[in-house]
């Protein structure tokens, strides 16, 4: 495809990347996924082990231990580890993208030099925290964790739940009101550091899928945090939050491209070895069309989520939150995880009996399918997004 990446070809260094985090998925995650799904189980120094191979903090400047790489690149890890173990694949964009890009760009010299090289090296992980037991799509309307000054400091209560790496994490970054008078605004970024005092793990939260990626309730109970710490401007916690979402988005659709690549990978793979009236089933016509149709429909997710991880990488920073960016990785994500409902209903099709029981690797991509249609804005809120921006 030369060295220009259109919009569906890779060049040589993407496919480079694509590569080696394949190959770490499948050496070092994939091993992992079956006993993090069964169990809930957290492998500890794992994300170490992803930033020695240079998987963390892609997106980053060097000089911070980053690896000086764009949203596309960082996409391509992403469905990587996708395809080998996604519930890994959620914490890692928690930790990368949701907390780790987003203090990148907005954070102050202050807390880019005393944060972002623990959190590139693996040392630290981050999280981000900004639904609350009585809020969903209406996060910022409906926030009630407040954050009063005193003094240098900032005093925390509130709680926040469904926070992807809640128990692991050491560094969250943290919305709360700072100002009560105004509706969805009056909101600021903070950065907190999990060991100081007045912070709580309330829950870990069973899912049904995805479950070995650690989401969990959290509490602030007059939690200090410095001045200093506050990523963004007093009040502005709503631009961090438009500007951050549509990164987010971008970079959560391709698990579910992963996931559907895997999906068809195992289909194909069953569909060979499974016999039925004394022959494979790979012979009969019904199963061809749909291994025709999965494979069309992943050809389809893999070229919008790769248009739009490209937009991204051409698109100012200051424009994300809005306008065409901000439609666009919504329908990116929209479509990547619709689409992959479809493939993995199919896979469960082709996998029959076996589909059905927990212990199939199908069932635990079935399980997985449906998160996208929730996170990171459900379907509904994409909706209105890109009908917004069309009706303009």
């Amino acid at each position: 495809m030369g060295s220009n990446t259109n919009q569906y070809g890779l060049n040589e260094e993407q496919k480079a990347i694509l590569d080696a985090a394949d190959q770490f998925g499948k050496k070092e995650l994939y091993p992992l996924a079956e006993k993090m799904d069964n169990e809930e189980w957290w492998p500890k120094g794992i994300f170490k082990k992803m930033a020695d191979s240079g998987l963390l903090g892609l997106t980053v400047d060097p000089k911070y231990g980053g690896a000086g790489m764009g949203y596309m690149q960082a996409g391509l890890v992403c469905q990587a580890f996708g395809r080998w173990n996604h519930a890994m694949a959620l914490s890692w964009v928690a930790h990368d993208n949701l907390c780790l890009d987003n203090i990148y760009r907005n954070g102050s010299e202050y807390i880019r030099e005393k944060y972002l090289p623990g959190l590139c090296s693996g040392e630290l992980i981050g999280a981000l925290g900004l639904t609350e037991p009585g809020s969903g799509s209406d996060s910022l309307g409906s926030m009630k964790t407040s954050a009063k000054k005193d003094g240098d400091y900032y005093i925390l209560n509130g709680s926040k739940t469904y926070i992807t790496n809640g128990s692991i994490a050491d560094i969250i970054l943290v919305y709360a009101k700072t100002d009560f008078t105004k509706k969805n605004k009056g909101i600021t970024a903070f950065l907190i550091e999990t060991k100081n005092p007045g912070f709580k793990v309330v829950s870990k939260l069973k899912k049904m899928g995805f479950r070995g990626s650690q989401t969990t309730e959290l509490f602030f109970e007059n939690f200090k945090v410095p001045s200093k710490n506050i990523l963004g401007e007093v009040g502005k916690g709503h631009i961090t939050v438009m500007n951050g979402l549509d990164s987010e988005r971008a970079m959560i659709a391709p698990i579910c491209l992963g996931i559907s690549e895997r999906a068809l990978e195992i289909s194909v793979e069953y569909s060979k070895i499974r016999e039925q009236f004394g022959k494979p089933i790979s012979s009969f016509q019904m199963i061809q069309s749909k291994l025709a149709d999965m494979y069309t429909l992943v050809e389809s997710v893999r070229a919008l989520v790769y248009s739009v991880l490209s937009e991204c990488d051409n698109t100012d920073k200051k424009e994300f939150g809005r306008g065409k960016i901000h439609m666009n990785t919504a329908a990116s994500v929209m479509y990547a995880s619709s689409t992959s409902n479809k493939i993995l209903d199919e896979t469960v099709q082709i996998h029959g009996g076996m589909g059905y029981m927990w212990e199939s690797e199908a069932n635990r991509l079935y399980r997985a399918s449906k998160l996208l249609d929730i996170g990171a804005g459900t379907t509904e809120v994409r909706k209105m997004i890109i009908s917004k921006e069309l009706l303009k």
